[in-house]
Parts: C-alpha cells; sequence; structure tokens
C-alpha cells in the first residue's frame, strides 16, 4: 500500500500507544516525515514476505533521551546521513527501508528515509513497541549482526561502528550519542530479506496505522477502539489495568535514558488503591497495593508487554516525559507476540534485565 501524510497520521498517533510511554515524540517525527513525502511523493510499504532474500533493509532510528529530543529538533536530514555512511562502508544501497522500532518517532522516521531515497518501506520492525537499547531487537535475539552501524548528529558528523557483540554496539553508540548532545540517529543491524523474514515482527506499521484510525474514528470510547484494532492482531486484546489521578512523577536523566517512577491513585473501580509504574524511557511495570500501604505491591503486567498510559478523558496516550501531576489518567495493557516471549527473548528484555524484582508477568492475550 502507499503511504501517505493522511495515512502517516494514523501511523504516529498508533505509534504512541505502541511505544509504550518512549521511543521520542511521534509528532516530530511525522513532520520529518511528511515534508519528506511532500517533496519526494508518498511511500510504498510492502509485507517482509515480498522482500527478496537476497535484497538489503536498512533501519533506522533516532536514539537518546526522549526529553533531550524534545530541546533538539531535526531538521530532517540526519537519518539519511546514517543510512547513507552504512551503505558506503557496505558498498552497495539499501533495496528497502525498515524500522528499528514501531513505537514513537522511530515509528515515522523511516518514512522520511524511505522516501528521500525512492525506496520501499517494510512494514515490519524489531522491538514490536519501543524499547530504550540497540539490543533490544529480534534481530539480535534471532541472530543478527547489528554492525556495520553508523551513528551521526544534526551537523553531519557520524561514526562508524564494528563491534564483537550487539549489546558492545549499544555501549558505544550510547557513549557517541551523549557526546553528540543527548540525541543522534543509528542505522543498524543491516539485513537481508531472508533475515528480515525470519526475525522482524510483521505487520507493525499496519497495526499502528489501525489503531490510530481507530482512535480517530472513536464515537466516545477510545480504549474499545483501541481493542478493537489489537483483538485479532497477533498482539491480543487491550484491556485497562487501572485508572486514577497522577500524584507523584519521579523523573531523571541517567546514561544518556529518562528514568523514574509515576505515582497513580486509584479512582473509580480503582479506588482505594495505588499504582506505581517504574519507566527507562519506556513503562516498564506496573504495581498495585491497597492504599497507604508499606508493600511494593503485586505486579500486574511487565516488559515485554505493553504498559501506555492514556489521558482518562480523551483516550490520547501520554509519553514518559509528558507525565504531570493532577492528570487523570487510564492505564493500558496490551500483550504482545509471541515472538517476543520466547526464553531467548525474554533473556534479553525480561524485567530483570531491566532491575525489576520479578520475572515477567504475562498478559493473557
Amino acid at each position: 500500500m502507499r503511504v501517505g501524510t493522511d495515512e502517516l497520521a494514523d501511523i504516529a498517533l498508533g505509534a504512541t500507544v505502541l511505544g509504550t510511554g518512549g521511543g521520542g515524540d511521534p509528532h516530530v517525527g511525522r513532520l520529518v516525515a511528511e515534508q519528506a513525502i511532500e517533496d519526494c511523493g508518498p511511500v510504498e510499504m510492502v509485507h517482509p514476505g515480498e522482500v527478496d532474500d537476497d535484497e538489503l533493509v536498512l533501519v533506522s532510528a533516532q536514539m537518546g533521551a526522549p526529553t533531550v529530543a524534545v530541546e533538539k529538533l531535526p531538521g530532517g536530514h540526519e537519518p539519511v546521513t546514517s543510512v547513507e555512511r552504512v551503505e558506503k562502508e557496505l558498498g552497495r544501497t539499501a533495496d528497502y527501508a525498515m524500522p528499528m522500532e514501531c513505537g514513537g518517532i522511530n515509528s515515522t522516521f523511516p518514512f522520511a528515509v524511505a522516501a528521500r531515497k525512492g525506496i520501499p518501506l517494510v512494514d515490519a520492525d524489531g522491538m514490536g513497541r519501543a524499547f530504550p537499547e540497540l539490543q533490544h531487537e529480534t534481530f539480535n535475539v534471532y541472530g543478527v549482526d547489528g554492525t556495520p552501524a553508523a551513528v551521526g548528529d544534526e551537523h553531519g558528523n557520524t561514526t562508524l561502528l564494528e563491534t564483537d557483540t550487539n549489546e558492545r554496539l549499544e555501549w558505544l553508540a550510547r557513549g557517541i550519542t551523549i557526546r553528540m548532545g543527548g540525541v543522534a540517529y543509528v542505522t543498524d543491524y543491516p539485513m537481508s530479506g531472508r533475515e528480515v523474514n525470519d526475525t522482524a515482527i510483521h505487520g507493525t506499521m499496519s497495526l499502528a496505522m489501525d489503531i490510530g484510525r481507530a482512535i480517530r474514528t472513536a464515537d466516545s470510547d477510545p480504549v474499545a477502539a483501541i481493542r478493537s484494532a489489537t483483538a485479532n492482531s497477533i498482539y491480543g486484546d487491550a484491556r485497562t489495568l487501572f485508572e486514577g489521578k497522577i500524584v507523584d512523577v519521579r523523573r531523571r536523566t541517567e546514561g544518556g535514558f529518562v528514568v523514574g517512577t509515576v505515582e497513580i491513585d486509584g479512582l473509580g473501580p480503582d479506588d482505594g488503591t495505588e499504582m506505581t509504574i517504574e519507566f527507562q524511557n519506556e513503562n516498564l511495570g506496573a504495581r498495585v497495593r491497597a492504599a497507604g500501604s508499606d508493600d511494593p505491591g503485586e505486579w500486574v503486567a511487565t516488559v515485554p508487554d505493553l504498559i501506555t498510559v492514556l489521558d482518562r478523558e480523551t483516550g490520547d496516550p501520554v509519553r514518559t516525559e509528558a507525565l504531570r501531576y493532577g492528570a487523570r489518567v487510564q492505564v493500558l495493557g496490551i500483550p504482545t507476540p509471541e515472538i517476543m516471549r520466547t526464553d531467548a527473548a525474554l533473556d534479553v528484555w525480561g524485567p530483570e534485565t531491566f532491575g525489576l524484582d520479578t520475572q515477567f508477568v504475562p498478559l493473557a492475550r
């Protein structure tokens, strides 16, 4: 299918839901991609099965702390520069672009790459949501080398990386990103079409579009609209985990990430209880306890499942950098696809890898 500015708007909205509070501001990525589409024409989006085994697919993303990204807005050329640096190293041009993640700004930046380079975009990604680190990819879980990779800034500076592990790629790229001012643009995991088919999460851009369209056209109940969009997908039924009022937000930038907690006092059906959400760029885990209790509470959802905070009145998704005292919210849970729940996947992004004191607490599919 062809993706123009109207479709892109729905993708950006749906990707904010799938971004679990992180992934950067999708409005910024949408503006960058819209300008590219207006300049160069719509982008052809194809299913992974349409990509030949030996064709080259390059993924791209913005890297860094979301709060910093809001202050350092891109000009639009940055993601293309890092893609072209990897192309130069490989000695061939990309046949397809693809998102690294389907949440937030990184769902839309690759459309700018595809439009400006005149290539199709693959309807898939490597996270099925947003995650904070480069090894948090199904590509990594199932054996794809993340390098050669390029990290670039808004001034056209680029650094090429070759590493022995994908964890080392994250460590080095994160340090370079900090030196580049807290936000950079990365192209990594150069893949063949066969590797994309074997390791990517299929159909995530289409799902983001479906979610965005469902919210936009919902008459009165955006949560029901989101549920209808996810019910027949490779994810599973969305459901409300909690309703309440934000009473405390603790947020800090640490090691290139935004980390912290948000405390929510229950309202309506959750009156008399409290929820704590832990986040590192994205929401990682949610616990519920009786109001006023010293007990840390029971985990009701954890990574890799999706935990998304919505405005209680409008249903609009709220990113971690936009969480504010006094806001009335609804916390939504969406189960992840099975490819993200294997033992190998949980070794990479299970709750314990983020320092949470629990094993994976799966939402029922």
